[in-house]
C-alpha cells in the first residue's frame, strides 16, 4: 500500500504587506509545523524557521504563540524559544499589534521571543522593503527581539555567508556557543 504525505501550503496573490491574507492557510501551515514539534520531549527548546513562504509560515506562528491562539480561535500549542525568516513577509500584519495589545500575556511572550529576519537587497520575489517592514512592524507591535540583516547583491535564494549568520544567532540565542563542562 504506498503512502502519501500532505504538505500544508496557503495562497499567495502578493508578497507584500499590503496583499489579501489567506488566513486559513496561514493557520493551517502553522498548525501542522506545531504539531510536529509537539511532539519532541519538554527539555527541547523550539524554534521555527524558513525561506520565503516558510518564513511568512514561521513569522505566522511567532503572533499565534505570543497571541497563545491561532487565528481561528484554537490554542497555540507549543511554546516557542527562537524564530528565524529568511527572504519572507509578515502576513497579517494589519491586525498584530491590536492582536498583541490585547493582554500583558500576548505582550510578554512578544517581548521575549527573539527573531531573526535576513533578507537580500536585489530580491526579485519578496521585494527588500516588505522584509525590512516586516521587521518594523513587529518591533512596534511588541517583539523587542527582532534583528533585521540585509545583504547587498543577494537575491531570493541563499548564501553560505547568511547561513552561517544564522548558525552564530541560533547558537548565541539558544546558549550553545558556551563551552561545554
Amino acid at each position: 500500500m504506498a503512502s502519501a504525505t500532505m504538505v500544508q501550503g496557503f495562497d499567495v496573490e502578493e508578497t507584500s504587506l499590503d496583499g489579501r491574507d489567506d488566513i486559513e492557510g496561514l493557520d493551517a501551515s502553522a498548525a501542522h509545523v506545531a504539531n510536529l514539534l509537539s511532539s519532541e520531549p519538554s527539555d527541547v527548546r523550539l524554534g521555527i524557521g524558513g525561506f520565503s513562504m516558510g518564513a511568512a509560515t514561521a513569522l505566522h506562528s511567532a503572533a499565534c504563540y505570543a497571541h497563545g491562539r491561532f487565528t481561528n480561535g484554537i490554542a497555540y500549542p507549543i511554546s516557542l524559544s527562537v524564530v528565524v525568516g529568511l527572504s519572507g513577509w509578515l502576513p497579517c500584519s494589519r491586525t498584530l499589534r491590536t492582536k498583541i495589545e490585547s493582554s500583558q500575556t500576548a505582550l510578554r511572550k512578544a517581548a521575549a521571543l527573539p527573531i531573526l529576519l535576513n533578507h537580500g537587497r536585489a530580491d526579485e520575489v519578496v521585494t527588500y522593503r516588505n522584509g525590512e517592514r516586516s521587521a518594523e512592524i513587529l518591533r512596534s507591535s511588541g517583539f523587542q527581539y527582532t534583528y533585521f540583516k540585509a545583504y547587498n547583491g543577494l537575491g531570493h535564494y541563499t548564501i553560505p555567508e547568511e547561513m552561517d549568520d544564522v548558525s552564530k544567532w541560533l547558537s548565541s540565542r539558544l546558549g550553545l556557543d558556551r563551552p561545554r563542562g
